[in-house]
């Protein structure tokens, strides 16, 4: 039954902020504008952002952990030779852990592409990582005899589910909102400064004065005086 104030409402809110940004204009500082967009301009050329290098390196470290955790196996079941023969050229599918390893590459070849040779700024590549490692893992440990193995059938499988999902959680919560952010920063700081720019000159300290005192009071006491006079006058 009451629209019309809501409306009001909106609409004196939407021209406050509207004030607030011109006043907000008229107080920037183009040396901290030039300086804030040189910085965010600095962070482009280097090509890749902190978090998304810091997301790579873990990537890399998936790899490297998952590749160190298979050799020590092979170490421990008989030596690297005999047992990466029976593994890899004998590779069956219930017993083997080289395709667990196998899977550690496919995510770093995929992710290392899509966000450090690409840049991709989407999770497709990581939802596709991420569900293709989940399934098989899951299927190998359902269907094969890893667990009659040692401790290696418990670790791999888990330590390999467990790094997939830190890297989906790490580039979905971490590497695109902190980018998005950087990236609206940097456009509303361009933004701002071609404002500010269509500003003529700019308001100094010196412009800001106070007007002459008005002369109202002056004016009311020669009109007194003319009265008082005029009585004088008549006698």
């Amino acid at each position: 039954m009451n629209p019309l104030p809501e409306d009001m409402e909106n609409i004196l809110t939407g021209s406050q902020s509207s004030h607030a940004s011109v006043r907000d204009i008229h107080s920037i500082n183009p040396t901290q504008l030039m300086a804030r967009i040189e910085s965010y301009e600095g962070r482009e050329k280097k090509g890749i952002s902190d978090v998304r290098r810091t997301f790579c390196l873990f990537v890399t470290f998936d790899l490297l952990f998952v590749t160190l955790l298979w050799i020590i196996e092979l170490n421990v079941n008989g030596g690297i030779e005999n047992t990466l023969e029976r593994e890899v050229v004998q590779y069956d599918y219930y017993s083997s852990y080289f395709d667990i390893f196998l899977l550690a590459v496919f995510r770093f070849k995929v992710l290392i592409l899509a966000y450090a040779v690409c840049r991709l700024r989407h999770w497709w590549a990581i939802a596709l990582t991420t569900a293709v490692t989940s399934a098989f893992l899951l299927a190998k440990v359902i269907l094969s005899k890893l667990f009659s193995q040692g401790a290696f059938g418990y670790v791999l499988p888990i330590i390999s589910f467990i790094l997939a999902w830190i890297e989906t959680w790490f580039l979905d919560f971490k590497v695109l909102p902190q980018e998005a952010e950087e990236e609206n920063r940097l456009l509303i700081v361009q933004d701002a400064s071609e404002r500010a720019a269509l500003i003529p000159g700019g308001l100094s300290d010196g412009q800001f004065y106070s007007p002459p005192e008005s002369e109202a009071g002056s004016e009311n006491d020669a009109e007194e005086k003319q009265d008082s006079e005029k009585p004088l006058l008549e006698l």
